[in-house]
């Protein structure tokens, strides 16, 4: 079985350069000034806290010198439904606008929008449809906060050394 010797790696890695290619957290990527960089304000709801743990588990708590400020909208759709009319499935579409700025200022660095969906199912008891509610929040949270880190990491070469 062929196994890449070093040389290929070597080659490989002297290809994605030739393109252009800088990786985020290298020498001259952007990402490596937002690690540890970046305030979030204080939750006020357990999606807040959601979505904030998430960002300070990948960007690592910060009080500054960045603050993003964000919007986190989201909206229930009942897809599925029995011959009674009662909804047994639910989607959830949730909506981050975000925008970095340096902290205690107003300028805006950086800022976007970013949309991402789960789903639950409501069969089974009142508690196993709360835990399936409150789990796919949860996950809306993450894949939110997820985006939001991917984008400002892509985003990061905009800000001044």
């Amino acid at each position: 079985m062929w196994s890449p010797d070093r040389r290929w790696v070597l080659l490989g890695l002297g290809a994605l350069a030739a393109c252009g290619f800088t990786p985020v957290y290298g020498p001259q990527g952007g990402g490596s000034k937002l690690l540890g960089s970046i305030a979030l304000p204080d939750p006020e709801d357990s999606d807040d806290y959601a979505f904030n743990l998430r960002f300070e588990e990948r960007m690592g708590r910060a009080s500054g010198p960045y603050a993003l400020v964000r919007d986190i909208t989201v909206n229930s759709t009942g897809l599925g439904s029995l011959a009674d009319g009662t909804t047994t499935r639910y989607q959830l579409t949730g909506r981050a606008t975000y925008a970095l700025m340096p902290a205690g200022g107003s300028e805006v660095l950086i800022s976007g929008r970013t949309d991402a969906f789960t789903g639950y199912s409501v069969t089974g008891s009142s508690a196993s449809r709360q835990a399936s509610q409150s789990d796919a929040r949860q996950r809306l949270m993450i894949l939110l906060a997820d985006q939001v880190i991917d984008r400002l990491l892509l985003d990061a070469d905009e800000l001044a050394q």
